[in-house]
């Protein structure tokens, strides 16, 4: 059996039941519990029920707080107490830190630029957003963005045309293999992006 390195899911704006009520079950078919060594969310979850399917799923998971974010209410704490993710959280996997926000505190969204900032405020290799609701592997200045987009394909507040879609890293030494999976039309639709630290990164399309 093929040695891919650790596994990283990399998933976020879920937000069911608020505007999704589940993840498509193509994809829920391919997520399957412990084939993977650590989820990363993005953040905006919906509910309780959604971070324990993904407690569920790898022995490590790391979650951000989105900006549509589920609370734990209590009426002896404030809404920042209340608040049961970090804003950004680092996680290393392998030679890679990888840096995670859910993004909306970066102003321009999804700006490359505003990013870096944040990329180098967090001493990351990768730096993993949300927010947009669109999926994006994106190389600046010898590092990379990465955005999963959303898995369920809620609408965000810039389009209600969002296609569902993940990403998983397969980390291995220097190595990084990244895999996009949309859904297209009703079908599962993959490309590959590979990279290594300190050389520029390459793509192809993946046929399953």
């Amino acid at each position: 059996m093929a040695n891919f390195g650790e596994l990283v899911l990399l998933m976020g704006d879920i937000h069911i039941p608020h505007r999704a009520t589940d993840i498509p079950e193509k994809f829920k078919r391919m997520l399957v519990p412990n084939k993977m060594q650590h989820v990363i969310c993005t953040g905006n979850l919906g509910s309780q029920e959604q971070y324990e399917t993904l407690r569920n799923l790898a022995p490590n998971v790391a979650v951000v707080a989105g900006d549509f974010e589920y609370f734990t209410p209590s009426s002896s704490q404030t809404p920042a107490q209340q608040q049961l993710f970090p804003e950004t959280k680092v996680v290393q996997v392998g030679q890679f830190r990888i840096g995670v926000i859910h993004g909306h505190q970066v102003i321009p969204w999804g700006d490359h630029m505003s990013l870096a900032m944040m990329r180098r405020k967090l001493d990351v290799d990768i730096l993993v957003s949300g927010h947009t609701h669109k999926n994006e592997v994106h190389e600046h200045e010898g590092f990379w963005h990465i955005n999963p987009g959303s898995i369920t394909g809620a609408h965000s507040s810039m389009t209600a045309d969002v296609t569902p879609s993940f990403i998983l890293l397969a980390i291995q030494g220097p190595k990084v293999v990244c895999y996009v999976y949309e859904l297209i039309d009703g079908e599962v639709d993959v490309s590959k992006t590979e990279f290594t630290k300190g050389e520029s990164m390459s793509e192809s399309l993946v046929l399953i």
